[in-house]
């Protein structure tokens, strides 16, 4: 992979130790969910000793619910293995000062294991295999991800203890593209635009959504790994900015029965001489390269839905009508698929419209370029484009439940050859304690359904 210049380098960071100006800094890794797990160290101490050597966390960060339950089934961390730690290595590339905390930077970790070797389950461990692979080619990935949320005028502690019902959102009709919209929230969307790009994210714009309250707040594109390191760094930010606000925002994928919380990935390649290897001179104005890798991701993506979408909930958003794709087919700016190709010239590109706004980013690029790679190097044809209402055409379709979803990855040869048995297990294991915990459920349907009639 590319080098990439730090937003923040080491020696501005000690000179703003020195200074006064930065007293903490958080080393942190994403988790399963894509959430930053870690710690807040003092800046002295952090230059002293966690720059050079890392930090330690229990290996249990990567085996637990998302309520941070420990759960049975994890080969890599147990209460039979005595949940040890791995050692959480920064990754330099990617110091940050972040604004919305005072006088704080942020520093990615990678996760190894005592001996050196990589945590093969861990997140960002997973997409970097896959970027060797591309690299192995020549080629690297520049990736977009626009995310989807939700602004309620609740704080995250009255939502909480209102049982998430009742919010009052903060706009109370469908405001896409609305500039009145979008003015009633400025203050708040104003905040995380500027102090995201204070901590190195490049800002390109914000508009209203469907939903009421609904907005997305875009971000460049970069290389692969940078764009997600930033879309976690992302999340976080704007959930604390928010609270900061006296506000809430969710990212969930599917909040009630209207339009759900997209998360969009767009993605192109990049050659050794750093042009787009994507465009090229067929009708579809592609290469070779992007049919093949295309066509790819058409004969993958049922096998790799658990990585796009890794929650029960996730699954709610794949209706008909609601732009949201419920078709594995491919089309020209066509948003009734699951990917829509877009761009001309040295801009061509194409978009998946499956993941939501609860995706782990470095998963579902993992991903694409796991099923893109599958495509290249079996050299498969890509179909004709659908070109009207795919909704209603005849098409595979995406998987409906987390449970169909987790059996074609539990089952999947191109998943095992991808990613290895080990991961596979991992995420089937994650599926699967989701499942158990929402078969086990009694919910607000069934008690409205059932106390009194049934």
């Amino acid at each position: 992979m590319a080098d990439r210049t730090p937003p923040l380098t080491v020696e501005e960071l000690r000179a703003l130790v020195a200074g006064g100006a930065i007293d903490t800094v958080v080393l942190a890794f994403p988790d399963m969910q894509g959430r930053l797990q870690g710690k807040r160290f003092a800046a002295p101490f952090f230059l002293d000793e966690v720059l050079a050597h890392g930090t330690e966390g229990c290996s249990y960060l990567l085996a637990v619910d998302t309520e941070m339950n420990t759960v049975d089934g994890y080969a890599l961390s147990s209460w039979d293995g005595g949940y040890g730690d791995f050692a959480m290595r920064p990754d330099l590339s990617t110091l940050r000062r972040t604004p919305w905390n005072e006088a704080t930077a942020l520093v990615t970790a990678d996760l190894t294991w005592a001996d050196g070797s990589p945590v093969d389950a861990a997140p960002r461990q997973i997409l970097r295999r896959q970027l060797d692979r591309l690299a192995a080619l020549g080629l690297t990935a520049q990736v977009g991800t626009e995310l989807e949320f939700i602004v309620f005028k609740d704080t995250y502690e009255q939502a909480w203890d209102a049982g998430y019902r009742d919010l009052t959102p903060a706009n109370r009709y469908n405001i896409d593209y609305s500039i009145l919209g979008g003015g009633r929230v400025e203050p708040l969307l104003r905040r995380i635009r500027n102090e995201m790009a204070a901590a190195g994210l490049t800002v390109e714009s914000a508009k209203g959504e469907c939903n009421p309250g609904q907005h997305e707040i875009a971000f460049r594109y970069d290389e692969a790994l940078t764009t997600c390191d930033q879309h976690a760094v992302y999340k976080t930010g704007a959930k604390e900015i928010a609270a900061q606000e006296g506000v809430c925002l969710t990212f969930m994928a599917k909040y009630d029965r209207r339009e759900g919380n997209s998360c969009h990935v767009h993605l192109s390649l990049q050659d050794a001489d750093g042009a787009n290897a994507m465009p090229g001179d067929d009708p579809h104005g592609m290469s070779p390269l992007m049919r093949h890798f295309l066509a790819g991701q058409l004969a993958a993506l049922r096998d790799l839905t658990l990585l796009h979408a890794p929650n029960i909930n996730s699954y709610k958003r794949f209706q008909p009508g609601s732009f949201a794709p419920t078709a594995v087919a491919w089309g020209h700016d066509n948003r009734t698929c699951a990917f829509r190709v877009v761009g001309h010239g040295p801009s061509t590109r194409f978009e998946n419209r499956v993941p939501g706004g609860d995706a782990n980013p470095y998963l579902a690029v993992a991903a694409m370029i796991a099923a893109g790679l599958h495509g290249v190097e079996r050299g498969l044809e890509l179909p004709p484009p659908c070109a009207g209402n795919a909704y209603t055409a005849d098409h595979p379709h995406v998987p409906t439940t987390l449970r169909e979803a987790a059996e074609l990855w539990e089952t999947s040869e191109i998943a095992k050859e991808a990613f290895g048995p080990e991961v596979v297990a991992h995420y089937r294991t994650m599926a699967r304690v989701e499942l158990a915990a929402f078969d086990a459920a009694v919910t607000d349907w069934e008690l409205r359904r059932s106390f009194e009639r049934l």
